[in-house]
């Protein structure tokens, strides 16, 4: 049997029989309308987002791990480059061997997307959207949108400017931590963003990507932070991986939890 019949084989394993996140590890997040950065989400500016639910943490080095070895194809001396690029996992120190016990608890990086959106079907589920994203990304942790707070605009850009690999420090009024730092996240719509970002593929991917933010016309600058994620995601390619990438996962919420999640959380 060839290299790539089992590589597919054992995708399709993973994708019938993958197992249960811990349920513990979601919250669940009340549908709303959101004034999204952008522009072209709405003739009136606005998305509706349905009700679902999102880690509490970014997927870390440790269970990314765990993945890979119950997943052998997507380690990093098997996966094919037509799934993930030269950069993925390449910090690891081998297939099964990451580093200390300290650097396990850390999100994991230099994941591409295909990897990313593999690792939740495991857990039945999935990446989130860039809406659903950037409404939890909106809130703080008392509000579920503090974008027009000046003083909160400017704790974000402080973390954002940080030369640490940080993130925000509590969780947010959903009970979601770590949304916004320097570990950046895919979501599963990141190739519909269509920002243009010139000479994207040229040099240092990692460079010319966090510096993609330049190629978007800033309408509402207010919102800095997020649109430059937004020029960030639109740069990349499915197998692409950088330092700064990582990702966590969404569900979908059943119609008949939906009315339970509103009285829980209003």
């Amino acid at each position: 049997m060839s290299a790539a019949r089992r590589w597919l084989g054992s995708l399709a394993l993973l994708l019938c029989c993958g197992q249960s996140g811990a349920a513990e590890q979601y919250v669940s997040v009340p549908g709303a309308a959101l004034r999204s950065v952008l522009s072209a989400a709405s003739p009136q500016g606005e998305v509706t987002v349905a009700a679902f639910s999102l880690r509490r943490q970014a997927v870390t080095l440790r269970e990314f791990l765990a993945f890979t070895d119950a997943h052998p194809a997507w380690q990093r001396s098997r996966v094919p480059l037509l799934l993930a690029d030269h950069s993925y996992l390449h910090q690891w120190r081998a297939d099964e061997e990451v580093g200390s016990a300290l650097e396990l608890e850390a999100p994991v990086t230099n994941v591409s997307w295909h990897a990313a959106q593999a690792y939740c079907r495991s857990e039945q589920a999935r990446l989130p959207t860039w809406s659903e994203w950037e409404l939890v990304a909106a809130a703080d942790a008392t509000r579920r949108d503090a974008r027009a707070d000046p003083a909160w605009r400017a704790v974000i850009l402080d973390w954002y400017s940080s030369a640490a690999i940080a993130a925000t420090p509590v969780p947010n009024v959903y009970g979601v931590s770590g949304i916004h730092g320097q570990i950046w996240e895919w979501v599963g719509d990141f190739n519909a963003l269509l920002i243009s970002a010139d000479s994207r593929t040229q040099g240092d991917p990692d460079r010319l990507q966090f510096c993609g933010a330049g190629a978007i016309s800033l309408q509402n600058k207010q919102d800095y932070a997020i649109l430059m994620r937004v020029a960030f995601l639109s740069a990349l390619g499915g197998a692409s991986t950088t330092d700064h990438l990582g990702f966590r996962c969404a569900r979908d919420i059943k119609s008949k939890d939906v009315k339970e999640i509103y009285e829980t959380k209003n």
